[in-house]
């Protein structure tokens, strides 16, 4: 199944997709939109764009397990999502993504501008990384 990941931002929103085979996770952009509206209607071309039969948005929860501002706006966003794609989405626990993808970041020494355009589409693919995995272990891959 072709799943896209989403990792939305207030200013930037990182994409990842996979192919069928749902064995690796690939960076395909970032977009730059602050207006929510907007930014969900760019979200949604790049899913048909992408063939996406599932979508899987970060779901920021606090780091004790509650719901949040940021959590609960990734929400609308999926919500909002679905309802322009007709896919189905799914939300999933991103804690730490972001810091994990700046820390794959270090290790091959992105910096300054450069990192600022991609650590979206990398913490994407860590949300895909982690979906697929779980979809792996759960008997829900194909």
């Amino acid at each position: 199944m072709i799943i896209m990941s989403v990792d939305f931002g207030d200013a930037r929103t990182g994409i990842a997709v996979c192919g069928k085979s749902e064995m690796i996770a690939s960076p395909v952009t970032v977009i730059a939109e602050k207006d929510f509206g907007k930014c969900i209607e760019k979200t949604a071309a790049l899913a048909k764009e992408q063939r996406a039969e599932q979508i899987v948005v970060g779901y920021p929860m606090n780091m004790n397990g509650t719901v949040g501002e940021r959590a609960e706006k990734c929400r609308l966003f999926a919500e909002e999502l679905e309802k322009l794609t007709g896919c189905p989405v799914k939300l999933w626990d991103e804690r730490c993504t972001t810091v994990s993808a700046h820390n794959a970041l270090n290790v091959t020494n992105t910096r300054g501008k450069k990192r600022k355009a991609v650590v979206d589409a990398v913490a994407a693919v860590l949300i895909l990384e982690s979906y697929l995995g779980y979809r792996r272990n759960s008997g829900e891959a194909t």
